[in-house]
């Protein structure tokens, strides 16, 4: 059952992370041409946008990825039906889009203001923000229907002529030596407009001439569904970037300074993306997969198996950055490594929000979404209440150790409902063994590291990650010989 899964996962998967590779390669990059105050605007715009691309698509993904499957439930015409949920969702959200664009226009004086200093010297960086806000959210349902029809490379490929188009011109805009004009980190968003304005022509062709158009009763129904995931989509995603705006306005200094702090916060949590991106290919592929026609057994057979080779996978991944963080801190430049402290936490956050994500399957398959909003909503309150504590003491570092109180607090109330109202066969004794090691591996590194040279250090870092990679795989029973020998004869296909 799960091997559709793993398929969907790997394909989304190695072609996310060879695309997003490329487009990482912004972070060395930008962070060796802009100061940590330039970079901290950049930081704090991308935290921004996560934020309006979840209040504008409404929780309309996950309510297609729902409706879809009701449409096959139904009967009937099932092109049909599908094709009223794909025009009403795409509908909705590209209207929402438009008057938020709109909206930014004519109100962009004081949204600049309220945006801080760097903003009111450049307010087109406001509009800029709008439109590829606009543009994306524009996109979004297309994408989440390549999805549903399971057309993976696709939705990758498109995905990839986006971001390779915005490194090309990102550092072609370096070349051109624009970042040093007055403009500056206007380019970098010139660079966004483009590659989202061309991805969305590239991928109206996939709608099949499907216009958008909002059913009205369809549109009450989504809604019912969709309002929970919405409130919780906000409050989830302000947890993503409210730690931003908290080194922003509570950090100890002047404006400028704050900024700065904000710039080697966000150079540290780019080094964690290869977590991020996990979690991120694994929704792609689990959240239809999950979402779909399942019975209540296999899919809490499949959700309990998913959880158990997630945390596994997980855990060699945090290993991986930690003991050789370092090196991966070669990938920011010099004047950012100061924050190099702070990585296993922002990576620990990651792995259990990948966890968290898990655990939120069961009350959307049941269509009992307000739990999402309960649970990100204790996130979202933990996240004021220390950050007002933490962060005006300890700049960036607080807001680290927030993140992870933040995201700890949503996994434990997660599983209390879950084990309350939809009980899933966990393998704990595993997912614990997991765990243990990482942090008993991670407390030996730490224990070594005054005590060792630093090659001396490394070698045994690569001798105690090699151990839990074999241990993970003579506990799983992992055949490596045959699962190279697929991938070598798919290969050669």
């Amino acid at each position: 059952m799960l091997e559709k899964l793993a398929k969907q996962t790997a394909i989304y998967g190695i072609s996310t992370i060879v695309v997003r590779f490329l487009n990482y390669l912004l972070t060395p990059y930008y962070t060796r041409i802009f100061d940590q105050g330039e970079y901290g605007i950049v930081t704090d715009i991308y935290a921004l946008i996560p934020f309006a691309l979840v209040l504008l698509s409404m929780g309309m993904e996950s309510s297609y990825f729902r409706f879809t499957t009701r449409a096959e439930e139904e009967g009937g015409d099932i092109k049909e039906g599908k094709r009223r949920v794909f025009a009403t969702t795409w509908g909705v959200t590209s209207l929402a889009a438009t008057l938020f664009f709109v909206v930014i226009l004519l109100f962009n004086a004081p949204i600049s203001r309220a945006m801080g200093e760097a903003y009111v010297q450049h307010k087109e960086y406001v509009h800029i923000v709008a439109a590829i806000v606009m543009l994306d959210i524009w996109a979004i349902i297309p994408f989440a229907r390549l999805r549903e029809e399971g057309r993976a490379m696709r939705f990758v490929s498109l995905k990839a002529l986006g971001m390779l188009l915005n490194l090309g011109l990102a550092i072609g805009f370096g070349v051109a030596g624009l970042y040093s004009s007055e403009f500056g980190v206007g380019w970098v968003l010139i660079a966004n407009f483009v590659a989202s304005l061309v991805t969305l022509i590239a991928l109206i062709p996939t709608v099949d001439r499907t216009l958008p158009r909002i059913d009205r009763e369809l549109l009450r129904r989504i809604f019912i569904y969709s309002l929970p995931l919405l409130i919780s989509g906000i409050a989830g995603t302000a947890n993503e970037f409210i730690d931003r705006q908290m080194i922003k306005y509570l950090s100890p200094g002047s404006p400028t300074e704050a900024m700065a702090e904000l710039g080697v916060y966000g150079a540290i949590v780019k080094i964690a993306v290869v977590m991020t991106l996990f979690t991120q290919m694994y929704r792609l592929a689990a959240e239809p997969f999950f979402l779909s026609g399942f019975k209540k057994e296999e899919f809490k057979e499949a959700n309990a198996a998913a959880m158990k080779y997630f945390v596994m996978a997980s855990v060699l991944i945090f290993l991986g950055i930690v003991l050789f963080r370092d090196l991966f801190a070669l990938i920011v430049g010099s004047r950012f490594r100061e924050g190099i402290d702070i990585l296993p936490v922002v990576l620990a956050s990651n792995v259990l929000g990948g966890v968290w994500l898990n655990l939120s399957f069961w009350y959307k398959r049941e269509e009992k979404t307000k739990y999402a909003a309960y649970i990100t909503f204790l996130g979202l309150g933990v996240t004021l209440a220390l950050s007002f504590l933490l962060v005006p003491k300890m700049g960036y570092r607080g807001a680290a150790w927030v993140r992870f109180a933040a995201e700890g607090a949503m996994v434990v109330w997660s599983y209390i409902l879950c084990r309350k109202h939809y009980p899933m066969p966990y393998d704990l004794r595993r997912i614990g063994e997991y765990v243990a090691l990482a942090i008993i591996c991670y407390g030996l590194s730490e224990l070594l590291l005054p005590q060792l040279s630093h090659i001396l250090w490394l070698g045994c870092n690569a001798v105690l990650f090699g151990l839990v990679v074999t241990y993970a795989i003579w506990r799983e029973k992992i055949d490596v010989i045959a699962l190279a020998r697929a991938a070598i004869a798919k290969f050669r296909r």
